[in-house]
C-alpha cells in the first residue's frame, strides 16, 4: 500500500467514522491524521522489523512522552485509530440472502 492509498483509506474512515479531519504527509513518510481530540500520527515501519508493520502516536502517548506504538497489521491500527478518537463504527455488514 503505497502513501496516496493509504491517505484515501484514511479518509475514507474518517468519513464513515462520521469524523471531520485531515489526512496529511507526515515525517519518515507517514501520516497525520488532524481530528477533533487531537494529531495522530502513522509511520510505516522498516521492512526488517516485521512481524510490526506500523507505527502510530495519539496525543496522549505523545503529551506523556511515550513511544509511538506498534502494530502488525493495518486493521488493528484502524481500530485503535476509531476508539482513540472516539469514533462510531459504520453499520455492520450483512451478508446473505433476502
Amino acid at each position: 500500500m503505497n502513501q496516496a492509498e493509504l491517505r484515501a483509506l484514511l479518509r475514507d474512515c474518517l468519513t464513515l467514522w462520521g469524523m471531520e479531519g485531515k489526512v496529511m504527509p507526515a515525517a519518515n513518510g507517514g501520516l497525520a491524521i488532524e481530528v477533533v481530540p487531537g494529531r495522530f500520527i502513522l509511520e510505516p515501519a522498516a521492512p526488517d522489523m516485521r512481524p510490526v508493520r506500523w507505527f502510530y502516536q495519539t496525543p496522549e502517548r505523545h503529551a506523556a512522552d511515550r513511544p509511538p506504538r506498534a502494530s502488525s497489521s493495518i486493521v488493528s491500527v484502524l481500530s485503535a485509530l476509531r476508539n482513540a478518537i472516539g469514533a462510531e463504527g459504520g453499520p455492520p455488514a450483512r451478508i446473505g440472502v433476502g
